[in-house]
């Protein structure tokens, strides 16, 4: 992601789990229902956008034949590796984004608790860039705190509406509650019917 004004990301790292991912059940619950929402079993090659210390990584390695992570931070990427292990599935690399980013298509991204931090051109940017970066069978999950907070560029209701008009896809599902927003687009959203039940 740009850089926000007066977030130093790497400052902000040298607390091994400045969010509480592996502490709060508030986490370890959100993430639960973000995996239980992604509408395929497995996935040939996955990135995670601002894969953070690693806590989603891990659940999303065990889904990914590949998997890319990436973050802003150099030291959330320190914590990540830890966190992950020698996993030769999962390659975690430090990266601003638009300005860096990967070549391919996946068919899963997670956009996940990063769009509210971006300035407005590079959100610009970056969410029309997504598209691009999706496969034509690929699916994108998005979660965003819904809350306002110091160095939030945008809501969680903003990021979720540029993406949904950016994408262009069929929302396979959201949840929504009073703390957050979870949603995942995807061009084949039943899984019944993906499994041949209807």
């Amino acid at each position: 992601m740009s850089r926000p004004a007066g977030i130093d990301f790497n400052r902000l790292y040298a607390d091994a789990d400045p969010f509480g991912y592996r502490t709060r059940w508030y986490e370890q619950r959100k993430r639960n229902l973000m995996m239980a929402a992604l509408p395929r079993e497995r996935f040939a090659r996955g990135w995670e956008l601002g894969c953070s210390n690693g806590e989603l990584t891990a659940a999303l390695g065990e889904r990914c034949d590949a998997l890319l992570g990436t973050d802003i931070s150099a030291q959330a990427i320190a914590l990540a590796r830890l966190r992950v292990g020698p996993v030769s599935r999962v390659v975690l690399e430090q990266a601003t984004h638009p300005a860096v980013w990967p070549s391919g298509q996946f068919d899963l991204i997670v956009f996940s608790e990063v769009g509210y931090y971006f300035e407005p051109g590079a959100f610009e940017q970056t969410v029309a860039a997504l598209r691009g970066s999706l496969a034509v069978d690929g699916c994108l999950l998005a979660c965003h705190w819904r809350h306002p907070f110091e160095g939030a560029q945008r809501s969680a209701e903003e990021v979720h509406l540029a993406l949904q008009h950016s994408l262009a896809l069929p929302s396979a599902c959201r949840y929504d509650d009073s703390d957050f927003i979870l949603q995942v687009w995807a061009p084949d959203p039943s899984v019944a019917q993906q499994e041949g039940l209807r």
